[in-house]
């Protein structure tokens, strides 16, 4: 007789100690993990609306995200990047699954990013935590008020965020960061039952990228906002009023905090600053005319 399965290896999570296996069980316990072992899971498109648009607000649609299985491709390559692990992450456990929102339940601003890395949000369970990139947003946060800390390093790490709420279009780490239109389309609607969920309280929305730009104003037209014809255009420091129907909200532009772009200086900390610190204008209601 074939004896019982293996049990996957565990490993200590680098900020508490507790032991994981890699990918991480829902209610495992790892820090910040919202969803439980009873979860409905989505396996397919249809699935995920019916799942997003029952959701019971925002809370409910992250932890009904984090569990999705809808897309198969994402699931093998976020899962085999958790097995196999970077050679400098072997001893700590990847979190391996889609990743969750990170910020306060009613945020003033909304940032919205592309996407988790296979060895950043993917292995650390938030977002833009344990990769440059993040190092560049949350610095940048902090340094405009909006993030308790300089750094984000993993989910233990203490880090909270004020005013602020950082959702993605795709929540698991794609090959080559760049997921398909399919499964860009699939996951949109866990970012519009998250939008609506937020709406009420959403003054000012921060697109890191073009990818990002377009599925704000996307998901903003699905929801019924105001959103001008012709498309508004990207770019770094662009502006755009939407109408949501809580009230005006400006939709504004930055280059991706993507490794490439910072290493090449098409985008640099100054110019970081300037749009992150314009978004903490807005979302303080200090607005100014753009320019």
């Amino acid at each position: 007789m074939p004896g019982p399965p293996p049990v996957p290896e565990q490993l200590p999570h680098p900020g508490t100690g507790v032991p994981f296996a890699s990918p991480v069980p829902p209610g495992a316990g790892w820090p910040g993990d919202p969803s439980g072992p009873g979860t409905p899971v989505a396996h397919d498109a249809g699935r995920v609306r019916e799942l997003a648009a029952a959701a019971g607000g925002a809370g409910e649609v992250v932890a009904r995200s984090c569990v999705c299985r809808a897309c198969p491709r994402l699931v093998a390559w976020r899962e085999e990047v958790a097995r196999t692990r970077r050679r400098a992450y072997r001893d700590e456990p990847y979190w391996g699954r889609p990743v969750p929102s990170l910020g306060v339940a009613e945020p003033r601003a909304l940032v919205v990013g592309l996407a988790p890395a296979a060895h950043g949000g993917n292995r650390t369970g938030r977002m833009f935590t344990g990769d440059r990139s993040g190092d560049w947003i949350i610095a940048a946060l902090h340094r405009a008020g909006l993030a308790s800390q300089a750094s984000s390093v993993h989910a233990a790490d203490g880090l909270e965020l004020v005013g602020t709420r950082i959702v993605a279009p795709v929540r698991c780490a794609p090959p080559d960061n760049r997921p398909s239109t399919g499964e860009r389309d699939t996951c949109a609607a866990w970012l519009d039952a998250e939008l609506t969920a937020l709406t009420p309280h959403v003054r000012v929305v921060l697109a890191l990228g073009s990818f990002a730009w377009s599925a704000s104003l996307a998901a903003a037209r699905r929801a019924g906002w105001a959103v001008a014809r012709p498309r508004p255009r990207f770019g770094h420091g662009a502006e755009t009023d939407l109408g949501s129907p809580a009230g005006a909200v400006r939709l504004v532009g930055s280059y991706h905090v993507s490794q490439q772009n910072t290493s090449t200086g098409r985008l640099t900390a100054p110019m970081l600053d300037a749009v992150v610190g314009r978004v903490a204008e807005l979302a303080r209601g200090e607005v100014r005319p753009a320019g």
